[in-house]
């Protein structure tokens, strides 16, 4: 299979054709923008078929030369990137065949299918990228995407906000990147990554370049996966629509950080100090995003923190150094997060945009296909078996402990995590369809939309299958099948009964989790919801305060140094240009009459003019 190109490119055909193409009805923008996703997802497919276990690679062009770096446009299918490719693509095609239906009254209906088809392309470039800088071009590009697709609708303010916090707050890690590829480049003259990989294997363990470079690439992730301390900008991208957000947290730009982390793992075993770091920055992310989660009110920001968490899960594996477990969370999180979100789609559009859990309840008769589809989602969500988030989150769990005797304190926030896990979703699962309704059902999802959640609520049962625990009968596939880049060490292995003990301790945790949540179920209800909240519930529900901190650490210190420095000489200067402009402008408009003789004389004129100076020259 040499037609790489194809895979990102069909996506990006249909982002060219919808936004600057001629204008189309709506279902040929339905037909171009969810083909075309489609068609990559049938050419990743045909990859996978073809693939022979060695990578393949395939150079477009020659890009630039400075000095003494060379770097090549070049695409790359390895074990890894094959994964993220059939899952970008086949979940990303599921949730664009779902906004056919939820975004169909839209009045920009094709814009917005034109951004989501470039955000596939940029993320399938991001993956398939074989030097740092072509995987920086669809990093920067998602971060492009976001940032369209969080203030689509740009009319609101409060979203325009949200769009601009995501960008910003993104680009704080993106320097870090930006900074490693610089030191990378200057120290090995390419950024090809297979090169990087093995010349940096000459680097003594724990040196100070691993470290430094380690340590800037986990500052990249941090901000695209939204991990502490970066994790500010994701709840407050929920101002974007439902399939915008299922296409974030299940299929692009939040999974970055982790593949990120993946790709570059053999640089990141010289740094083990920053490994260490990125295990517990991924523990102490999901415990807190999890208590934030358990007090929300409005369904899709319970799923962005919970999104936060689960992201933690797999900086955790990554920490302790099982990236196979890492990627095969990534993978079952994909099926079950995309089923969430866009069941949590279907109730907003059945209640007429309504988001707040508290005016929901008693949907379960009301929407029976999402009721059951949103169980499996949040079955797999709170790792019950026989999901995939049972064998995905049970394998972390498992290789945490194995890991190291002082990772033990890691095992056990990952098992409270379970909890909190549990408990918020349990929460959440009530107060949207058990109880008393206290909204009126305006719209019934459709075939479109239900079909998704049906292949998505499949997916989240099936993936288990790809690595089963041992002890109850499985086998490893996805970790073999990864093997060749992440050999399995012996030193993570455990025995059959210490696994089976470390499973019945996650699960009792999930357990207690939903028991604490049935029995509180009746203090859910809006009658007895606090309007004043204490000073504990407002805080989880700022998010643990970090806005709070960045606006007292950041903003308002440069805000007081613009007022200071406010009309100074270098005001002067742009002020000066604006009113040149202006001028400009003012004039230029006068001759906009709307007279169609003074036109006609001024392109006459225009004409003789043009004349005689071509004569004379």
């Amino acid at each position: 299979m040499t037609e790489l190109w194809l895979i990102p490119a069909l996506p990006l055909a249909g982002f060219l054709l919808l936004l600057i193409g001629p204008s189309l009805g709506r279902r040929a923008s339905s037909l171009i923008g969810a083909g075309s996703v489609g068609a990559s997802f049938l050419v990743c497919l045909f990859t996978a078929w073809s693939f022979a276990g060695k990578p393949i690679t395939q150079t477009l062009w020659h890009w630039f030369t400075v000095s003494n770096l060379s770097v090549d446009v070049a695409l790359r299918v390895d074990q890894l990137s094959l994964v993220m490719i059939l899952v970008v693509t086949g979940v990303g095609f599921l949730i664009h065949l779902y906004s056919l239906g939820y975004m169909a009254g839209d009045d920009a209906f094709s814009r917005f299918l034109a951004y989501m088809d470039l955000f596939v392309a940029f993320m399938l470039t991001l993956v398939l990228g074989d030097t740092l800088l072509t995987l920086f071009v669809g990093w920067e590009g998602v971060g492009l995407c976001s940032y369209l697709l969080i203030g689509f609708w740009y009319r609101d303010p409060s979203n325009g906000r949200a769009a601009r916090k995501a960008f910003l707050v993104t680009r704080v890690g993106d320097t870090a990147f930006t900074i490693a590829l610089f030191i990378l480049a200057t120290k090995f003259h390419t950024l090809n990554i297979e090169a990087i990989l093995t010349a940096c294997q000459a680097w003594p363990v724990g040196s100070a370049l691993a470290v430094t470079v380690a340590g800037l690439l986990l500052g990249g992730a941090l901000g695209k996966s939204a991990q502490l301390p970066l994790q500010v900008w994701l709840p407050d991208a929920m101002a974007g629509p439902t399939p915008v957000s299922a296409l974030i947290h299940a299929a692009t730009m939040v999974t970055a950080g982790a593949y990120l982390i993946a790709r570059m793992f053999p640089l990141f075993q010289l740094a083990p100090d920053v490994l260490q770091l990125v295990a517990a920055i991924g523990a102490s992310t999901l415990v807190l995003a999890g208590l934030s989660a358990c007090v929300q009110r409005d369904i899709k920001r319970v799923l962005a923190y919970s999104t936060i968490s689960q992201i933690g899960y797999m900086f955790l594996a990554l920490g302790v150094g099982a990236p196979s477990a890492a990627m095969f969370h990534l993978v079952t999180h994909a099926f079950f997060k995309a089923l969430l979100f866009l069941g949590a789609g279907a109730v907003i559009h059945a209640l007429g945009n309504q988001q707040d859990l508290f005016k929901m309840g008693g949907l379960r008769k009301a929407l029976p296909a999402t009721f059951w589809t949103f169980l499996i989602g949040s079955a797999a969500l709170v790792a019950l078996p026989p999901t995939g988030g049972f064998a995905s989150k049970d394998l972390i769990l498992e290789l945490t402990w194995a890991s190291a005797p002082g990772a033990r304190w890691l095992w056990a926030m990952g098992v409270f995590g379970a909890f909190l896990t549990a408990y918020y979703t349990a929460r959440m699962f009530a107060l949207a369809f058990f109880g008393p309704p206290h909204s009126h059902v305006h719209h019934k999802p459709g075939p479109v939309m239900i079909v998704p959640l049906i292949l998505l609520a499949a997916g989240s049962l099936l993936t288990a299958a790809l690595d089963w625990p041992g002890p109850l009968g499985g086998a490893p596939f996805f970790s073999h099948f990864l093997a060749p880049l992440f050999p399995v060490s012996d030193a993570h292995e455990v025995s059959a009964s210490l696994a089976s003990i470390l499973q019945a301790s996650s699960l009792a945790s999930a357990l207690a989790g939903i028991v604490t949540a049935t029995l509180a179920f009746r203090r859910f209800s809006p009658s007895v919801s606090p309007d004043r909240p204490s000073p504990l519930v407002r805080f989880l529900l700022s998010g643990c305060g970090f806005d709070s901190l960045y606006n007292l650490l950041f903003i308002r210190p440069f805000l007081f140094l613009t007022r200071l420095n406010r009309n100074d000489i270098l005001d002067s200067f742009y002020t000066a240009l604006a009113w040149v402009a202006g001028l400009f402008h003012r004039g230029l408009s006068r001759s906009q009459t709307g007279q169609v003789r003074w036109y006609a004389f001024a392109l006459a004129l225009g004409a003789v003019i043009l004349l005689a100076v071509m004569v004379l020259l």
